[in-house]
């Protein structure tokens, strides 16, 4: 078994199938269909052996270092941002980097505005000292 992080990303990556409008545009109806397809995701996870763990994370963020004595420095800016880029992650532990790929694909048909699949790109990052990913990618 290997963890794979699928990250989902709020923008960035290739360009999307449909143009989704931001999820604080959706009808709230949408909303509760998003979230309730991610919980069945993550229940059918669990029942396999597959399931981790999954999070939403709210818009709100900082950057924060090492400054030395003190006071950490702290910034909201000016590059680009987690807060701005990763809605939220599934964390998932399969048999094989073709295994996470389906898993990903089948993450990815969540529904969104007016129950439509948002075919949303997600990330699949392996965790460290799995392996290399496969050649083909």
């Amino acid at each position: 078994m290997a963890k794979y992080l699928l990250l989902k990303h709020y923008r960035g990556g290739p360009a999307p199938i449909t143009k989704i409008e931001p999820m604080d545009e959706w009808a709230p109806e949408d909303v509760d269909a998003h979230v309730q397809f991610m919980r069945d995701f993550a229940t059918k996870l669990q029942e396999s052996g597959e399931f981790v763990n999954h999070e939403a994370l709210s818009p709100e963020g900082t950057f924060v270092r090492y400054g030395g004595e003190g006071k950490p420095p702290v910034t909201d800016g000016p590059f680009a941002e987690t807060k701005d880029l990763i809605a939220g992650w599934l964390m998932i532990d399969v048999g094989s980097y073709e295994r996470a790929i389906e898993v990903a694909g089948e993450y990815s048909a969540a529904p969104g505005p007016r129950g439509e699949p948002i075919q949303e790109w997600l990330e699949v990052r392996p965790f460290y000292g799995i392996g290399p990913m496969p050649d083909s990618v």
